[in-house]
């Protein structure tokens, strides 16, 4: 909402409009902030995971009970979210959406494990090679719900579709 042409001042009504544009714009802005922030930390559990699974010095030593000691520790510290099913799903997203690293800023990067590869590329198929949307579009258009429900499907072109859906739908 502009200030009345010509004028350079405003009345009552314009200064309500302004306020409720500024706070719809802002409280949006500072959503989709936390959004990207939460679907960041989720990817980055996972990714953690991942590397812990393949190089952790102590991991003979967790085995097959790897998730339920680490949900276990991680809700004594009351970090939301961290249940065992949780954090299989975390690395499932991470194992399903390796490309994301290429969107991280440098002070997520730094969050990275460095063994790993700062650019990560999934391996895709024909069908999805045409039709793979950026890792940067699906980042800043899907929530971590979406993508938790993306990596649950098995097949990389019926995933690819519904990420197109899911980015047009949203």
């Amino acid at each position: 909402m502009a200030v009345a042409e010509g004028k350079g001042c405003m009345n009552f009504e314009q200064l309500v409009g302004q306020i409720r544009s500024i706070h719809d714009d802002l409280a949006r802005r500072a959503s989709n902030a936390v959004n990207l922030g939460l679907t960041l930390r989720n990817w980055l559990i996972g990714c953690h995971i991942q590397e812990y699974e393949l190089r952790g010095e102590d991991r003979s030593e967790y085995g097959e009970r790897l998730f339920e000691v680490l949900a276990g520790r991680l809700v004594t510290l009351k970090l939301p979210n961290c249940s065992r099913r949780q954090l299989y799903r975390y690395m499932d997203f991470y194992r399903t959406y390796p490309q994301i690293v290429g969107t991280l800023s440098p002070q997520f990067r730094r969050m990275v494990p460095t063994r790993l590869p700062k650019e990560t590329v999934g391996t895709l198929s024909p069908l999805s090679k045409e039709l793979t949307l950026s890792a940067e579009k699906l980042i800043e258009t899907l929530s971590y719900s979406h993508f938790e429900l993306l990596a649950a499907i098995d097949s990389p072109e019926k995933r690819t579709f519904y990420e197109i859906e899911s980015v047009r739908g949203t």
